[in-house]
């Protein structure tokens, strides 16, 4: 059987991501490959090292993007930072503190979790008390936890930690490049991220930063990184002065993100953050007008990705199709525990921009009516354009 062309449908990715990517960066992907070591490529590696450096807020030297995506960071991290029997403190409040839980036993680690319920952030007297039972060598924590939509305050935890003697590990896969992360003036070890949310490229690089006592860590352990491939004591000799030969990086990615990451440069920090919180109040304000309900207090309300209750009576399995299939948006329903009772709904990057917005209202309220919910007409466009006005 022959096969077509290809040709994926133009959608709105309005879900947890990936995000739409920027015309720039799809154009930078098309141009001629070269080699990893070729001299062109070693000068986009610089350029891309020095765009994350803006990007994380940080001078650590050991900033660069893994071949691999969100989840090759956080095992990076782990396996870097974790030997055999070290306690791995990991608060766990959504599908990707459990996803660390999982991991650290597989390098070695002991795990010691707290909890808080899905859909709220720690406090940070419950980090300390978890610190005062015994000796930590790490705290892992989701700073933009994408089954939530929470966003953990972090500057306090950080100190705490710090004062037990235990590294802080970051997960900012949903918050980099779209809320404010200041990796050394909060005083972060180490941090990673995906690039495929609010940088705007596609999916298949993990940004990560480890700051001098991390990486004191890694250059001081008694035994060999469990992961070859994720070794970051053999992958920044390729990216640093040495260009060691270590793998072949994906040549086309790399350029892509040097492309996102000089969009956001070209934006400015405060401005990217600033549309992100401004498009997610007129989204809130919108959902709100028409009944519905907000998971997350707005004190912890993550800018970058929404999540809504489904009202009573509405198939929740039903909405999403219908929207992918009628209006070519993509939003996404829950996962773990809060898998049938929210729909996730992410403003990220170049997909956070107002005409998202008012199209994603515009297509609930007609779903949400033709589904036998009663949506005010018409509320929901005026509740976000009355935002829009008075920004």
């Amino acid at each position: 059987m022959p096969y077509t062309d290809l040709n994926p449908p133009v959608r709105t990715l309005l879900g947890p991501g990936p995000s739409n990517v920027h015309p720039r960066v799809l154009r930078a992907m098309a141009a001629p490959l070269v080699g990893h070591l070729d001299p062109a490529f070693l000068q986009v590696m610089d350029e891309t090292k020095q765009l994350l450096k803006f990007v994380f807020q940080t001078e650590n030297n050991l900033t660069i993007p893994l071949s691999g995506t969100g989840s090759a960071g956080m095992e990076a991290s782990l396996f870097n930072l974790t030997e055999e029997g070290d306690e791995v403190l990991v608060a766990v409040n959504g599908y990707f503190g459990e996803r660390m839980c999982q991991m650290v036993p597989r390098c070695g680690g002991q795990v010691r979790r707290i909890e808080a319920p899905w859909g709220q952030a720690f406090d940070p007297d419950q980090v300390e008390d978890a610190l005062q039972e015994g000796m930590v060598k790490l705290v892992a924590m989701v700073h933009a936890e994408t089954s939530t939509g929470v966003l953990q305050p972090l500057e306090e935890i950080s100190e705490i930690a710090h004062r037990y003697g235990a590294l802080l590990l970051v997960d900012a896969v949903t918050s980099l490049g779209g809320v404010e992360l200041k990796v050394d003036q909060w005083d972060i070890d180490a941090c990673y991220s995906g690039t495929q949310k609010c940088l705007s490229c596609p999916p298949g690089l993990s940004p990560i930063t480890f700051g001098p006592r991390a990486e004191e860590v890694l250059l001081s352990r008694r035994t060999s990184v469990g992961s070859w491939y994720l070794d970051l004591s053999l992958i920044q000799r390729y990216w640093g002065k040495e260009r060691t030969y270590h793998h072949t990086a994906p040549i086309s990615m790399n350029y892509a993100l040097r492309e996102a990451l000089r969009l956001v440069q070209e934006e400015g920090l405060e401005a990217r953050f600033a549309r992100h919180r401004l498009n997610q109040r007129a989204l809130v304000a919108g959902l709100e007008a028409m009944g519905l309900e907000l998971l997350v207090p707005e004190e912890y309300r993550l800018p970058s990705l929404t999540t809504v209750r489904i009202p009573a009576g509405v198939e929740e399995a039903r909405v999403r199709p219908r929207l992918l299939k009628e209006f070519n948006i993509e939003i996404a329903g829950g996962l773990g525990d809060l898998k049938g009772q929210i729909w996730r709904i992410g403003l990220m990057g170049h997909s956070s921009r107002r005409e998202n917005v008012f199209l994603l209202l515009s297509a609930l309220e007609y779903l949400l009516c033709d589904e036998g919910f009663s949506v005010p007409r018409g509320d929901a466009l005026e509740a976000a354009g009355q935002v829009y006005q008075s920004s």
